[in-house]
């Protein structure tokens, strides 16, 4: 579980960057201020105190296991897109994957010793797929910025970060039925973009 925990986020980060090769500046920069982060949780600790079976245990999951880690950069590379400094076009998900990779082997290394499958396995899942399906959404909404597609992609955009603590939170508590439940509603952005990106891949290969 060490092992996945370590190499999860880099070997994903390679097949995204394969399958849809987008050339953009920020990369840099966000691994730089991913190393800032992890410096900063080692310094610092956890900002909450992680509770029983109830909602404080799943806003220890949202603000330290699961979903700031990712909105953080996702919302930083929103700002500099604003600011001029990224293209629109600007993945989203590289990004934030760039930046959680020291994270992740921050994490790995302070939960080594736990050997909690949900801490080791699960977790480094639900980063990536929450930096894939928010980029998926932001991505819909730039594309065809109509009402009709506006709407259930912010509803989608809000729901990923809430239920990605959620399967945390449920897994935690033992309550796997509902746990695999929200873990499935939770990656089919994921899935979706990654088959997406295999079909383009092999269409490129095929025209080379």
């Amino acid at each position: 579980m060490n092992f996945f925990s370590f190499f999860w986020v880099p070997l994903f980060y390679l097949l995204w960057r394969l399958i849809y090769r987008k050339d953009y500046s920020g990369g840099v920069s966000a691994f730089f201020f991913g190393i800032v982060t992890a410096l900063l949780q080692f310094l610092f600790g956890s900002i909450v105190t992680p509770g029983g079976f109830g909602f404080s245990r799943w806003l220890y999951g949202f603000v330290e296991i699961v979903s700031l880690p990712v909105l953080l950069p996702m919302l930083v590379c929103g700002g500099f897109v604003l600011l001029g400094a990224l293209p629109k076009s600007a993945d989203f998900a590289d990004f934030a994957l760039l930046w959680i990779m020291p994270v992740a082997v921050f994490r790995a290394l302070s939960w080594g010793e736990l050997r909690d499958p949900i801490l080791l396995a699960l977790v480094p899942v639900l980063w990536t797929a929450l930096a894939v399906g928010i980029h998926f959404f932001i991505s819909l909404i730039i594309a065809r910025p109509k009402w009709y597609v506006i709407i259930p992609c912010l509803l989608g955009i809000l729901f990923l970060p809430l239920a990605a603590p959620a399967v945390y939170w449920a897994f935690f508590s033992h309550q796997s039925v509902l746990g695999f439940a929200i873990f499935a509603a939770v990656i089919i952005p994921l899935l979706f973009s990654v088959i997406a990106g295999l079909l383009r891949f092999k269409g490129r290969q095929e025209a080379a």
